[in-house]
């Protein structure tokens, strides 16, 4: 089975698809950790965003997921990065990062083929992103779209961020949200768009626990 999991920054997708896919006995992939992953690998080499040599220089190296004990990690050729990934910096970066034509052919191949290696084994995944239903598996089995309001995502990720002692500011987060959903929908490069048979989750006033259990009932519910 292979279920896409697709909305805005701060809907709630990458936890929900973690616990579902446990849930589930699938394999939780984080596409969004590939494209962080591409933006440490810029950070660490100066790489511009707008330069003419970024073909050249992601064909010297490797982003790939590995799967262990069901949990995930990502690796930059050999180097484990996953504890690496998660700095306002990189988060930054990772939105500019993928909307490269070049960066998402690169790891939208990948991705196939690590979710096409898992069903060959008999398993599945949940796979989350903005353009997972749409273009990286249109013919997934489920797909959801999870939607929350801007101000109701600002809150969960200021609280996310005070949860690891940072600051946040929300009336800036909230401005940082705004603007991503502006670039998130805008740019040329898969947009991110409902698919046509996606299933529509408004998680704004659900609880964590409400929404994962949602989910899972209506999966359930087409076995």
């Amino acid at each position: 089975m292979i279920v896409a999991i697709d909305g805005p920054a701060g809907s709630g997708k990458s936890s929900t698809a973690r616990v579902l896919a446990s849930r589930l006995g699938l394999m939780y992939l984080d596409t969004g950790a590939m494209y962080r992953a591409v933006a440490l690998l810029f950070i660490r080499n100066k790489i511009d965003p707008e330069s003419d040599d970024i073909e050249q220089f992601l064909a010297k190296h490797s982003i790939r997921i590995a799967f262990r004990d069901r949990s995930m990690g990502v690796f930059i050729d050999a180097e484990d990065v996953t504890s690496l990934i998660r700095t306002a910096r990189v988060t930054e970066l990772s939105s500019r990062v993928s909307m490269l034509p070049i960066v998402r052919t690169k790891l939208v191949a990948e991705q196939r083929r690590m979710a096409k290696e898992q069903v060959a084994v008999g398993s599945g995944v949940v796979m989350e992103g903005r353009d997972i239903g749409t273009v990286v598996f249109p013919d997934a089995d489920i797909k959801f779209f999870l939607e929350a309001t801007p101000r109701e995502r600002a809150r969960r990720r200021v609280l996310q961020i005070r949860s690891n002692n940072g600051e946040a500011d929300f009336d800036q987060v909230l401005a940082e949200i705004n603007e991503r959903d502006a670039r998130d929908v805008s740019r040329s490069a898969s947009p991110l768009a409902k698919a046509d048979d996606a299933m529509v989750v408004d998680t704004t006033r659900l609880s964590f626990d409400e929404q994962v259990a949602l989910l899972e009932h209506l999966i359930r519910e087409r076995e």
